[in-house]
């Protein structure tokens, strides 16, 4: 059965382009928001989360916080268009496995997955 990775990014060519990389691997579910991101983990089960940093409303460092309330165990891969290296300290130091930087190439992002995966 093929893992289930949801993807969170306000920007929907990330979403369609993240899915296409994805998808022939793993089933792929999206998010524009992290309130819908909680509200979806809440009804499906997700192997994986790739949260980007810097959304309206609820940022995807408030989301990790309030995921971590009920789904701990869901790792967590940050993507961000931010150099800020704050936001990426923020993010490991949460709980994040691991952060990628937008844009990223497509075999590096399978790589960083995989890898997530293989430890578990």
């Amino acid at each position: 059965m093929k893992k289930c990775i949801l993807v969170v990014d306000d920007d929907s060519m990330n979403l369609t382009r993240t899915q296409m990389i994805l998808g022939k691997e793993y089933v792929v579910l999206t998010e524009e928001s992290g309130i819908d991101a909680l509200a979806r983990l809440k009804s499906t089960k997700a192997d994986m989360v790739l949260l980007d940093i810097d959304m309206p409303g609820m940022n995807g460092i408030e989301t990790f916080e309030r995921m971590k309330d009920f789904a701990p165990e869901i790792p967590v891969i940050f993507l961000t268009a931010s150099g800020l290296e704050e936001d990426v300290v923020s993010a490991i130091k949460l709980g994040a496995v691991n952060y990628l930087k937008k844009p990223y190439r497509p075999q590096e992002l399978l790589r960083r997955v995989a890898q997530e995966f293989d430890k578990r």
